[in-house]
């Protein structure tokens, strides 16, 4: 039905459309001049459209002013102000590189786990490269 009366107005905006161009030929030239000096009045009086470009602040939380530009400087000095943020970060660094040397110790200790408990069953090292090694696994049994 909204389709319907979207049709409906385009159509009637065609019509109106047709009817003043037509209309035009018919006026007198007077009138354009006047029509033409309106419009370009019109067009001069418009106010500029304002670009809105995105603006970028930067603000961390926590940094008391470190990083933020618009921060005006106290009188204080503190030397070890920027030691508020940046050892953090090289804890965080460290416990990272912890974590994945853990990971990875983890994991060599469970290959090397499963290969000793391999190794240590009575299967014959053929039974490893043999292609039906889960046939065998079944006939032994």
């Amino acid at each position: 039905m909204s389709s319907t009366l979207e049709t409906s107005e385009i159509e009637f905006a065609h019509a109106v459309r047709r009817a003043l161009d037509e209309s035009v030929a018919e006026l007198p030239a007077s009138a354009l001049d006047r029509l033409a000096a309106a419009r370009a009045a019109a067009l001069a009086r418009k106010k500029p459209e304002p670009i809105e470009a995105p603006v970028f602040v930067p603000a961390l939380a926590g940094a008391g002013g470190v990083f933020n530009v618009a921060a005006p400087q106290s009188t204080g000095r503190r030397p070890l102000r920027g030691l508020s943020l940046v050892l953090p970060l090289v804890a965080l660094v460290i416990a990272l590189i912890g974590v994945t040397s853990w990971e990875d110790q983890r994991r060599i200790d469970e290959n090397a786990d499963i290969d000793a408990a391999m190794l240590s069953e009575d299967l014959p090292l053929s039974a490893y490269l043999d292609h039906g090694f889960h046939a065998y696994l079944s006939h032994a049994r």
